[in-house]
């Protein structure tokens, strides 16, 4: 009898080894809901072969998903997350979020120096980015600034971000570089909207608005992210994608690790798999991301469909997070005083 108990204890202790062996090889992951099908044949399953892991896959805005990291701060139930650069800033101020060792990133140095700790906190890091510019009809009128916005010949004819949008306040602060003052309070540029209110046909909050009021000719010009453009080329008629003399303006996304999840080998593993040129490739061949890894060779169509390449990289102007956070809530007051709704 007192072999058999023996036994039976040496076989819980193995079944509880067990259990505790299978809970460390998942990880959690909180992403964007967008293109999961195709990140699953890409980056889901083929790590999951390697690892010889599961993936859990949490989907939601990027509202809903902090709000749950901050309500499970004490016990967290995410291991690695996907989000916005001022987000990431967000995160690591509510002391959500990890340090990365960028040493066990295999790829790191393959990116580009915008994506590497691109908020400086050691916190993050990019693995995809885009242009925001102006997408105008090249038969009607021609953009080779910001400020062509106000001319003569788009008035009426132009939409422009509302400001809540995440391309409202980089809009707004090309604007005022065009116009000599690139101060990151906006007064001038959201001044400058007001001045010509009625001249805009809509401040849009959807990039899905301007693709409809585009096609049915309503509307000529307006700044949108590079990841909407595809809806603008199969028109029937020619649209041009600008690149003013003050530059593009964009967003960069991050990847982060929650703090205290337990789970920091294998989620740095993870992200590195995710950087490499074989999968950050994949991902940009099917128009799903703009690679961050600076390796990454695609044809010309798929190029054309992306922000891609080394220049465009280097030359985004790309509002600071800390700037984007402590500023929100004062260009809104000025918006609505100034321009409304």
């Amino acid at each position: 009898m007192k072999k058999l108990m023996m036994t039976a204890t040496a076989a819980v202790l193995a079944l509880s080894a067990g259990t505790a062996s299978a809970a460390d090889k998942t990880l959690t992951i909180s992403v964007y809901a967008f293109a999961q099908d195709a990140f699953k044949e890409i980056v889901y399953d083929p790590f999951e072969e390697i690892c010889d892991c599961d993936i859990v896959v949490e989907t939601g805005n990027s509202v809903e998903r902090l709000a749950k990291m901050e309500a499970n701060k004490q016990s967290p139930v995410v291991d690695m997350a996907v989000m916005s650069m001022a987000d990431a800033l967000s995160a690591a101020r509510a002391d959500l979020i990890a340090d990365i060792d960028y040493a066990k990133l295999s790829n790191y140095d393959k990116l580009y120096d915008i994506a590497k700790d691109p908020n400086g906190d050691g916190k993050s890091v990019g693995y995809t980015f885009y242009a925001t510019s102006i997408a105008y009809r090249s038969d009607k009128v021609s953009i080779d600034s910001w400020e062509d916005l106000f001319s003569d010949e788009l008035a009426g004819r132009v939409a422009f971000p509302n400001v809540t949008t995440n391309q409202g306040p980089p809009s707004l602060y090309m604007l005022g570089k065009a116009m000599g003052n690139d101060n990151y309070d906006l007064k001038a540029p959201i001044d400058a909207v007001a001045e010509h209110r009625d001249d805009f046909v809509t401040f849009y909050v959807r990039s899905s608005q301007l693709a409809q009021l585009m096609q049915q000719e309503e509307i000529w010009a307006a700044p949108i992210g590079r990841f909407a453009w595809g809806r603008f080329t199969d028109m029937g008629f020619p649209i041009a994608w600008a690149t003013p003399k003050e530059g593009q303006t964009g967003g960069l996304n991050v990847m982060v690790m929650t703090k205290d999840s337990g789970n920091k080998d294998l989620a740095t593993q993870f992200m590195d798999f995710w950087l490499s040129t074989d999968v950050q490739t994949k991902l940009a061949e099917a128009l799903v991301d703009s690679p961050a890894n600076k390796e990454v060779v695609v044809s010309d169509a798929v190029a054309n469909n992306l922000t891609y390449g080394a220049e465009t990289a280097d030359n985004l102007h790309l509002l600071p997070s800390d700037v984007l956070l402590d500023n929100r809530d004062m260009w809104l007051e000025q918006w609505n005083e100034k321009v409304g709704q």
